[in-house]
């Protein structure tokens, strides 16, 4: 009978130690599901920062190159069409 008696006792220390590993993996896992929200927030925080800085610099591009700057004219040159054939596009859609 006591045979049975460590057996069980045994199964049940190490069915505790099995629940008690459980739980500290569910808040381990907590704590990285939540450091990956966090961080997942922040990198779409610096694709939005980079997309902006990435604006700026096109602007400031054209910006310098229509001050005289020749390193940029021909980008320039393109953007200015390209924004010109889009009005002529909308103009030619409002007098349909």
């Amino acid at each position: 009978m006591s045979n049975i008696e460590d057996i069980v006792d045994s199964l049940e220390s190490k069915i505790s130690k099995v629940l008690h590993k459980l739980e500290a993996l569910k808040l381990a896992n907590s704590k990285l599901n939540e450091e990956l929200h966090n961080s997942k927030q922040e990198i779409k925080t610096q694709k939005m920062q980079v997309a902006s800085w990435e604006e700026k610099y096109e602007a400031l591009k054209i910006a310098n190159s229509m001050l005289g700057s020749d390193d940029n004219k021909r980008e320039t040159k393109l953007k200015i069409n390209a924004l010109i054939r889009d009005i002529d596009h909308c103009i030619g859609q409002l007098s349909n």
